[in-house]
């Protein structure tokens, strides 16, 4: 039997109050039939085997599992190695060397924005941040550091109208390597 390597993107876990432990999601995963699960820092990053390659079930179930044991909602998003790997490839900013990788965010995006989305995220107010929507990936750049930035992510949010989860360049590489080891199994 053909297993499906996922990497999943949990929104606002381990933020304002909403606080789980890194074994308590494995444990959770594992409880829905998921196999060499495995979790990245504590941001709700979860890399595991599937038996179903349904993208929108698999979300569902996990979903579902997290509201019934932790009691709260979480977008949960999904990618594949193949699709991180294609993130990566399409990264806007990959040609310019003088840009720090810790510095760069990819927002994943739980469907592909509707085509008025791209004029509209290029109209919140910022500084110096560069955006880029590329398919179901909103990449962003912030020069200063996300810490100083004045760029308002809810007015990003309601420009997508798609829920997203964000995570630094560093952690996308990371996730990817680890979902290639399971791919490797």
């Amino acid at each position: 039997m053909t297993l499906t390597v996922f990497i999943s993107l949990l929104r606002a876990v381990n933020v304002g109050g909403r606080w789980v432990k890194m074994d308590a999601l494995r444990a959770l995963y594992e409880s829905l039939g998921f196999r060499d699960v495995g979790t990245y820092v504590q941001s709700g990053n979860v890399v595991f085997r599937s038996r179903s390659a349904s993208e929108p079930a698999v979300s569902r179930r996990i979903e579902a599992a997290i509201e019934e044991r932790f009691g709260f909602q979480s977008s949960v998003i999904l990618r594949t190695p193949s699709e991180l790997r294609g993130v990566i490839e399409r990264n806007p900013f990959a040609g310019r060397p003088e840009l720090e990788p810790s510095k760069l965010l990819v927002n994943f995006l739980s469907a592909e924005p509707d085509s008025a989305a791209g004029p509209k995220i290029q109209q919140v107010r910022r500084d110096l941040e560069e955006l880029h929507l590329d398919r179901r990936e909103l990449y962003i750049y912030f020069p200063d550091g996300m810490g100083k930035s004045k760029l308002q992510m809810a007015a990003v949010d309601r420009a997508l109208k798609v829920p997203g989860t964000g995570r630094n360049w560093n952690t996308v590489k990371k996730l990817l390597e680890l979902g290639e080891q399971l791919e490797a199994l």
